[in-house]
């Protein structure tokens, strides 16, 4: 049976690659495709009707499903799935790497199977396109699936690399965060709060929880606000909003095809009529037009790869100078309108920076703490001075006041030279929409 369903598989990757192709589209249905395939087996196979119908079943489960990951697939304790060859696959299981305990039999079912889903996602592989990245949104009910995969002509080794990131598609909101201990509720609220009043960067490492937290934050926003993403894969989805639109980037197969990359998507935000601009994830030149929808007074939100909450501003800045004719001093004056920052590690919500503005006289930007969870809370006034020196650097950080007890709640943003301090009448008027129902 395994012999006549690689055969078959073999048959649908060559012979018969269009039927694959309109059942992705929505032309054939999943009904008339397996009419079809039925059709082949009882013409090309001498196998008693029994076995033909074991044949279609397992070949179904291979259309429809994802053949040996499967099961991995469905797992929901599983974020991330690695094939680094035929016969080792590794998983990330609530943070945790381990071997993921199967493997494809052989190298040729695994190549036959990467041909597969590069088929079934219309993705072109070929020595001209030996990196790729592409996203399966409608094959599972609960996730969406990005892929990246890198052929043999760039992998050291003889095998394709293949990585797997699950997205959910009922994402958690803020409340459920706040029951996952991404942070407690004070800080949510705070998180609310600020994300709704002024643009918001946020940033850390590798699967640190920067989109969770964005996908839940922009569920808080209110119906009456016009928003759009724009993002490289469909991971940013929205469950409630009515007035959300989503753009993705669309990488060219070859130096003639079409081609839109987020910078291009950003140039088309800036004329469209939206309060407030996201952007999934910061990673080239469109930084600039994020800055400038930012400075132009329009809300924005983004996440960046950074290692602190001070440098992602610096990161930003790196970004936008790909095509920016402006200075570093110029950007990072351009950064003040960046109101908070926040930094991710391990799932964890961990520092929180309000910015002040820019100083002039010594030419750096200003922020005060609003959270801390290395040191416990959060605080009414922690001032961090980020001095930039020749290369824009942060050369120092440092408190300047800490004001004893973590609060419930945030009074509202005073603005950009202003503080935003706890008081008790603030605890106990500050608004918690958005964290236990949505607005």
């Amino acid at each position: 049976m395994e012999e006549d369903l690689q055969r078959l598989v073999e048959d649908f990757l060559t012979q018969k690659q269009i039927l694959l192709v309109q059942v992705k589209k929505g032309i054939l249905s999943k009904e008339q495709f397996l009419r079809e395939v039925l059709k082949h087996i009882e013409q090309n196979y001498h196998l008693p009707v029994e076995k033909q119908a074991d044949l279609l079943k397992e070949f179904e489960q291979y259309v429809f499903g994802y053949s040996r990951l499967s099961s991995l697939m469905d797992d929901g304790s599983i974020s991330d799935i690695r094939v680094v060859s035929h016969d080792c696959i590794r998983i990330k299981r609530e943070g945790k790497r381990m071997d993921a305990g199967i493997a494809f039999a052989s190298e040729k079912e695994y190549r036959q199977f990467i041909d597969y889903i590069a088929t079934r996602n219309q993705v072109n592989i070929s020595n001209l396109n030996a990196i790729q990245r592409f996203t399966d949104t409608e094959s599972h009910p609960d996730f969406i699936f990005r892929f990246t995969l890198s052929m043999p002509i760039v992998n050291t080794y003889s095998e394709p690399y293949l990585c797997i990131r699950k997205v959910p598609k009922n994402f958690p909101m803020m409340a459920q965060l706040v029951e996952k201990n991404m942070m407690d509720r004070a800080t949510a609220e705070l998180l609310v709060q600020r994300f709704r009043q002024g643009s918001t960067l946020i940033c850390g490492g590798n699967s640190s929880g920067k989109t969770t937290l964005l996908n839940a934050l922009k569920e808080t926003l209110p119906d009456d606000m016009a928003i759009l993403v724009a993002q490289q894969a469909d991971e940013l989805t929205t469950l409630f909003h009515p007035d959300m639109m989503f753009l993705h980037s669309l990488p060219g197969a070859s130096e003639s095809s079409v081609n839109y990359d987020l910078k291009h998507i950003s140039i088309a935000g800036l004329t469209m009529d939206v309060d407030f601009f996201i952007i999934g994830e910061v990673k080239g030149g469109e930084a600039l037009y994020l800055l400038n929808a930012a400075y132009t007074g329009q809300i924005c939100a983004a996440t960046v790869h950074a290692p602190s909450a001070d440098r992602a501003p610096e990161k930003i800045v790196d970004y936008a100078m790909y095509d920016s004719r402006y200075s570093r001093n110029e950007l990072m004056k351009m950064m003040d309108c960046f109101q908070t920052l926040i930094f991710m590690e391990h799932y964890r919500v961990k520092e929180i920076f309000a910015c002040l503005g820019w100083n002039a006289e010594k030419e750096n930007l200003e922020y005060e703490r609003l959270f801390d969870h290395y040191t416990g809370g959060t605080y009414d006034h922690i001032r961090m001075d980020c001095l930039f020196i020749i290369y824009g650097l942060f050369a120092s950080v440092w408190p300047d006041e800490v004001a004893g007890e973590a609060m419930g709640a945030v009074a509202p943003d005073q603005g950009r030279n202003g503080s935003c301090v706890a008081t008790e009448s603030s605890r106990e008027s500050a608004p918690s929409d958005g964290i236990s129902t949505k607005k």
